[in-house]
Parts: structure tokens; C-alpha cells; sequence
């Protein structure tokens, strides 16, 4: 399991997308630490509404959505 510390800031509610022409996702909560030091968060595609894990170096490397 991850280490604990501060819950950093994720965009929660932002509309992003993986890389420049990827599927939309909607960014949700913060869930568990990493041992790397990065954290693992929750995503919904916002076409099918499936969750899923998503790392937030990730989320804050891709584009918002338009």
C-alpha cells in the first residue's frame, strides 16, 4: 500500500482526455497513495460512465477535453 501523506489537488470534475484525441474522462476523487510517490485516482469515461484507476501525473499530463 502507498504511504500516507496530504491528499494533493486533483481537478476533480474536470473533463479531460487521454492524450490529444482519446477518449473523454471526468476526473473523480484521489483513492490511495503510491509507493512511487504519485497517487492513483478514480475516472469516469464520460461515454460509457465505467470507472477506473488512473494515475494523477497522468491526469495532469493530458489536455482538458473540448
Amino acid at each position: 500500500m502507498g504511504t500516507l501523506g496530504a491528499v494533493p489537488a486533483v481537478p476533480v470534475g474536470k473533463i479531460k482526455s487521454f492524450g490529444a484525441f482519446g477518449p473523454k474522462y471526468e476526473v473523480r476523487e484521489a483513492l490511495r497513495a503510491l509507493d512511487d510517490g504519485d497517487w492513483m485516482v478514480e475516472v469516469m469515461l464520460v461515454e460509457t460512465g465505467e470507472k477506473a484507476e488512473y494515475r494523477l501525473t497522468h491526469v495532469n499530463d493530458d489536455p482538458e477535453a473540448r
